[in-house]
């Protein structure tokens, strides 16, 4: 059985958004929250990887306020997005090994 979480739309917590809600600012990071909604987990990274490489020195504090993903999971997708990446990852989202372990039923033996 496959599980799908669907991810929660996140409210940006930076001091624009909070003080004037309905200005070009606030619209842009919603725009970029509805972005980061319809994307998986490693095309999400990425997103928010190429956007802290645009916006250079502070890029991945202001994604973290925006978006509430990790610092560590933005400066990551920064890292995958700089770097060339091998034919056997393209299709992978987790790396191998990695995500929710296989369940297995314990059969006591008679």
């Amino acid at each position: 059985m496959k599980r799908t979480m669907k991810r929660a739309d996140h409210k940006c917590t930076c001091l624009t958004c909070q003080a004037h809600p309905h200005s070009a600012v606030a619209k842009e990071h919603r725009a970029i929250n509805r972005v980061l909604l319809a994307l998986n987990e490693k095309s999400r990274r990425r997103f928010a990887g190429l956007l802290a490489l645009q916006w250079g020195h502070g890029g991945v504090e202001r994604l973290n306020q925006i978006t509430g993903l990790s610092h560590p999971t933005i400066r990551r997708g920064r890292d995958e997005v700089q770097r060339v990446e091998r034919r056997t990852e393209r299709s992978r989202i987790r790396q191998a090994g990695a995500g929710q372990p296989a369940v297995e039923k314990n059969i006591p033996a008679s």
